[in-house]
């Protein structure tokens, strides 16, 4: 799968499982950590843990790890690390103190996702 399938995969996924407020950045050429970043947040420690789950079931179903997974069980903040793709989930709070977004502004916004849009999302 392509960072851009990958990030396709996810973000559709989050769409579908009611993740709020997704935002795709593009920073292919501007980071040698990652393609894309995916930032969504979840309305409570509970939604965000269980967005990581399915989300970590859904790639597994597609032969696809995580190089690390961190925060899932506290809720607050999880980062999934797959590698061409970095997977933020937040409660809103916690992401709206953090504002990556704006410490990530000089990558492209490719995507920002709302349930009620079309779940065939292009960039």
């Amino acid at each position: 799968m392509t960072s851009e399938q990958l990030k396709d995969f996810v973000v559709k996924l989050l769409d579908e499982k009611k993740a709020t407020n997704i935002h795709v950045i593009d920073v292919r050429g501007k980071s040698a950590l990652t393609d894309f970043m995916v930032i969504a947040s979840g309305t409570s420690s509970r939604q965000v843990s269980s967005l990581a789950e399915i989300l970590q079931t859904s790639l597994h179903k597609e032969k696809i790890r995580a190089l690390s997974l961190e925060g899932r069980s506290e809720g607050e903040w999880v980062l999934m690390d797959l590698n061409d793709v970095i997977v933020h989930l937040f409660k809103p709070e916690i992401r709206d103190h953090y504002n990556l977004e704006t410490l990530w502004a000089e990558g492209e916004k490719s995507i920002s996702a709302q349930r009620g849009l079309p779940s065939t999302l292009t960039p």
